[in-house]
């Protein structure tokens, strides 16, 4: 993984000093565990090995990074380097490097394949992938033992499950997290296992496919409609509601990535995980996968020291060590290879199992900000009593059309 060849490596310090700026997600949940301590090591380590260069990181918590960006940029004060969730938009302004004039050869052949693409605008890629997730169904083990059930393969037997573990007073049989913290995740992840997707195979926006229309009104009939998802109406759950009630030991089931293992394990809760069922059956097709991106700004002018300091980034030791540290996946085929093969990521396995067959969202399109923020409002409505499936869902293709269109 050090910097070889076609890259911008750099065999010694530069011949003037250079302050390189990164502002980053703070992955954490609490000072003890912020990611500034992450990147305080990995900056020292870097300038000990590069005199001259010094790394600045500014680190905030995901309620403000993306507006942090936002604001330095309009301010004509863009950061060398950001790690945030999107990239699009930068890209398509032209304020953005492509990866291939940053990175040496090897740490681009490293990516995972689904990755690169995505990380494309117009066929470049822009967007370098930081961190990855996967999500599969996570189910309570005890409650269903107590219920004599097994894990669903099939909506239908997840409904059944459902009902049954309402029976004996399961606060959320399933818990459906549509309101506005991450409602774009779990609807995607219904989305693949009916057989659809934000989007069609030519890339054009489908949120109102045949598919998709079928998914939600079944979600509608089979599964909100019958009571089976709790006492909180779906369009006013959020995710991190519904992972805190599975750690408490009040959630049948739930879609769920990493860290949630380690949430309901501290409170003693016994859980496993399976993929998530299709319409008919597992869907081979149907994991969602999630991605965080780091860009790098062309404003500075550091292409040579930012492409040198992103190989080190990108070293399978410290992908290894921030991928573990946070209950992440990897994003390069050496440290996914590393943990796949160490006992200690055994948890972690079903996961990267997962990875290579997820679909990520369609972040490549400058316009996917703009659609996820009206999913997250409006796609609790779809589910809700006297809600129409099809109305909902035309009237977010209809907002998705007109947000690509205006690109």
């Amino acid at each position: 993984m050090a910097a070889v060849l076609g890259g911008c490596g750099l065999s010694g310090g530069p011949a003037d000093d250079v302050t390189l700026t990164l502002v980053a997600a703070d992955y954490g949940d609490s000072a003890a565990n912020s990611s500034r301590k992450y990147w305080d090591r990995l900056a020292a380590e870097y300038e000990s090995e590069h005199d001259g260069v010094e790394v600045k990181v500014s680190v905030y918590s995901w309620n403000d990074v993306d507006r942090k960006v936002e604001q330095l940029v309009a301010a004509g004060q863009a950061p060398d380097m950001a790690q945030i969730g999107a990239y699009a938009d930068y890209a398509d302004q032209g304020l953005l490097y492509p990866a291939d004039e940053l990175l040496s050869i090897n740490t681009q052949a490293d990516f995972a394949n689904q990755f690169v693409t995505a990380g494309q605008v117009k066929d470049v890629q822009y967007g370098m992938p930081f961190a990855a997730s996967a999500r599969l169904l996570f189910y309570n083990k005890t409650l269903f033992q107590q219920a004599g059930l097994t894990p669903p393969t099939t909506w239908d037997q997840l409904a059944a499950d459902a009902r049954a573990l309402k029976e004996r007073g399961v606060k959320y049989p399933y818990a459906l997290p549509l309101g506005p913290e991450e409602a774009q995740a779990e609807t995607m992840q219904w989305l693949l296992s009916g057989g659809g997707d934000y989007t069609d195979s030519f890339g054009t926006y489908a949120l109102d496919s045949p598919e998709n229309v079928r998914t939600f009104t079944w979600l509608k009939d089979e599964l909100v409609g019958k009571g089976l998802t709790g006492p909180v109406a779906p369009g006013s759950l959020n995710r991190a509601d519904a992972f805190a009630a599975f750690a408490d030991g009040d959630v049948g089931m739930l879609n769920g990535h990493p860290s949630l293992m380690k949430t309901a394990g501290k409170n003693g809760v016994k859980f496993g995980m399976v993929p998530m069922p299709g319409a008919n059956g597992e869907s081979k097709t149907a994991a969602l996968g999630v991605a965080d991106w780091m860009m790098a700004f062309r404003k500075n002018g550091h292409a040579e020291q930012i492409g040198d300091f992103l190989d080190f980034v990108y070293s399978e030791k410290n992908v290894l060590a921030f991928s573990r540290r946070y209950d992440l996946l990897p994003v390069t085929t050496s440290a996914s290879e590393a943990m796949s093969a160490a006992d200690q990521d055994a948890d972690l396995k079903p996961f990267l199992t997962e990875l290579p067959l997820a679909k990520l969202y369609p972040v490549g399109e400058t316009s996917w900000a703009q659609v996820a923020a009206a999913v997250k409002r409006r796609i609790g409505q779809a589910v809700a009593p006297g809600g129409s499936p099809a109305a909902v869902l035309g009237r977010l293709q209809a907002t998705a059309s007109a947000a690509q269109r205006a690109r």
